[in-house]
């Protein structure tokens, strides 16, 4: 038990000495309205620099990042087949796979799926 206190207090210690460290070390930087808006030939821009992020896209990203999520966790389950017993191998799938069909179910009744509104 005290390997693992003089462990966490020694690498807490050294994260601590590390970021204070950096910000001694680091240049200050002072914020100018110049240097902060985008470079343009020497003039102003014309247009925003911000151009407007849609909505849709990023749900349709974030549901592409959960079904891909989902995938990683369905795939071990075929080489687990081998090792459990086959009557809780085949309710761990099927209730995982439901909670992911009421979940597309779910999305699909809420209009999170549609492209344009």
């Amino acid at each position: 038990m005290m390997k693992i206190m003089t462990t966490v207090i020694l690498s807490t210690l050294l994260a601590s000495a590390i970021m204070m460290l950096c910000v001694m070390i680091s240049k200050t930087m002072n914020s100018d309205r110049e240097k902060s808006s985008p470079f343009e030939c020497g003039f102003d821009p014309k247009t925003t620099p911000r151009l407007p992020f849609s909505l849709q896209f990023f749900l349709i990203a974030v549901l592409f990042l959960i079904f891909d999520i989902e995938v990683v966790i369905i795939l071990p389950m075929i080489t687990t087949m081998k090792l459990c017993n086959n009557m809780t191998w085949m309710i761990t799938v099927t209730v995982s796979l439901m909670i992911i069909l009421i979940g597309l179910y779910y999305e699909w009744s809420e209009g999170m799926l549609e492209w344009s509104y």
